[in-house]
């Protein structure tokens, strides 16, 4: 394990103080760090965008829309900030206190911090990252996770091979670089480690981080059609998940999850011990729990559609009752809805065509809105006709999807539509002691 000096330490500090009863997050894929829970109608939707040459201004940028029913501008674009160039805009992630989202892009590895505590209908730029790779080693920051002062960022890849072995990087919220923690490598305590990541998880009650596993560099930057054909490049994606001890941010066991396992979603319920996972190549669910032991295990339990004709689940939104899971599979553009109240035995019970290519989907706390974007990587979204770049939001009933607006990202032109945020105003009533409004930050996924 490489780590600065301060690194297990300053980590461990921080995570002790704070109870262990997680604190729920409006948006069911948040850090359950995060504070100030939506309890009603998000107002502002932020989805991170690709540029695209020769539309619009061609730049990587935070777009928000209006989406509080009822407004003169519902369902428009009433803001963008563009950042310069394109450098494969990904995720994003609220700090604890929601004040700050912190976007990160794949290609040039550069980290974007915006302000939307002042104002949510404005973001601002108020800090750019731009030695991550130069200071980690790794490359590609990926998924941006709130600890409690402090921010995780892990990497897909890194700067020696662009290949799939990397790591996490942990930052404070001022953006300084606190310590850095590689990927399990090779047979260890903790298991087979393939060095891969993606996404982070954490249950603080069970004192827990699991991580997943994607692809490096060469691969997530490469054409899709050219990757599917290159029998070498398709054996270099992660076929792993990770659990790590989380204070002292050491890795203890490793999972064999074949696939490339992607987005973790764990169960809010406090009396769970469950977290469930897609895997893009494989088309299964997988399911991490504790055994009648207590020891955690891994195991398949359901499939997407048809995996022979690998329709490429990519992200998934679990409901804050975790009796239901919202899954959008790329390349039949279809968001599908899953029966988890048995966790062991999922079932879908909906799907519909929601684009010709789909990617993230985003639900209300409430899970009465849905939210679906459709980019997944530059390189990856489809070509010709087929390219459709969206935000399309829909009411949810329990039976069906009834769509509610559209934005057309092409005609628009801001370009390819990917990562979502939530946020909303804060209450008149809410006060920082001056006499003035306090900014409350809320986010989604």
């Amino acid at each position: 394990m490489n780590t600065l000096p301060v690194s297990a330490l300053a980590v461990a500090a921080t995570l002790l103080a704070v109870p262990a009863t997680p604190l729920l997050a409006d948006e069911t894929c948040n850090s359950p760090y995060t504070t100030r829970l939506i309890k009603g109608q998000e107002h502002y939707l932020h989805v991170w965008t690709l540029g695209v040459e020769g539309l619009g201004d061609g730049s990587d940028k935070l777009v928000t829309i209006d989406v509080e029913p009822g407004s003169s501008t519902f369902g428009r674009v009433i803001h963008t900030l563009s950042v310069g160039g394109r450098g494969e805009a990904h995720h994003m992630g609220f700090t604890d206190d929601r004040r700050f989202l912190w976007a990160g892009r794949l290609d040039d590895s550069r980290i974007f911090v915006f302000d939307i505590g002042t104002d949510p209908a404005k973001p601002r730029l108020v800090k750019s990252i731009d030695d991550f790779a130069e200071k980690t080693g790794f490359v590609g920051p990926h998924t941006f996770y709130a600890l409690p002062g402090r921010m995780l960022v892990q990497g897909l890849s890194n700067a020696r091979d662009h290949g799939g072995r990397t790591g996490i990087a942990v930052y404070n919220n001022q953006g300084e670089l606190v310590s850095r923690h590689e990927m399990p490598v090779g047979h260890g305590p903790a298991g087979n480690g393939d060095g891969y990541g993606y996404d982070i998880g954490i249950n603080p009650q069970k004192n827990v981080m699991l991580t997943s596993s994607f692809a490096g560099w060469t691969n997530y930057m490469m054409d899709f059609g050219t990757l599917v054909q290159d029998a070498g490049a398709m054996k270099n994606f992660g076929q792993t998940m990770v659990l790590w001890d989380l204070k002292s941010m050491t890795p203890t066991k490793v999972f064999e999850v074949p696939g490339a396992p992607l987005e973790i979603r764990w169960s809010l319920n406090p009396q769970d011990n469950w977290a469930i996972t897609a895997s893009a190549l494989t088309s299964a669910l997988w399911l991490v729990r504790q055994d009648a032991g207590g020891q955690w295990q891994a195991k398949q339990v359901g499939t997407i559609g048809d995996p022979s004709k690998i329709p490429l689940p990519v992200d998934i939104s679990i409901t804050a009752d975790a009796k239901g899971l919202w899954v959008n599979t790329f390349m039949d553009g279809k968001t599908r809805y899953f029966d988890l109240s048995d966790p062991e035995n999922p079932k879908q019970t909906y799907e519909k065509v929601t684009g010709k290519q789909v990617n993230m989907v985003s639900q209300s706390w409430d899970g009465k809105r849905v939210y679906v974007t459709s980019s997944l990587l530059a390189n990856w979204d489809k070509k010709g006709e087929d390219n459709e770049q969206f935000l399309r939001a829909f009411e949810w009933d329990g039976k069906e999807l009834k769509p509610t607006f559209a934005l057309d990202f092409n005609a628009l032109g801001l370009g390819r539509a990917h990562h979502m945020k939530f946020s909303a105003r804060a209450p008149a009533a809410a006060s920082n002691g001056d006499g003035g409004a306090k900014p409350m930050v809320v986010a989604g996924r």
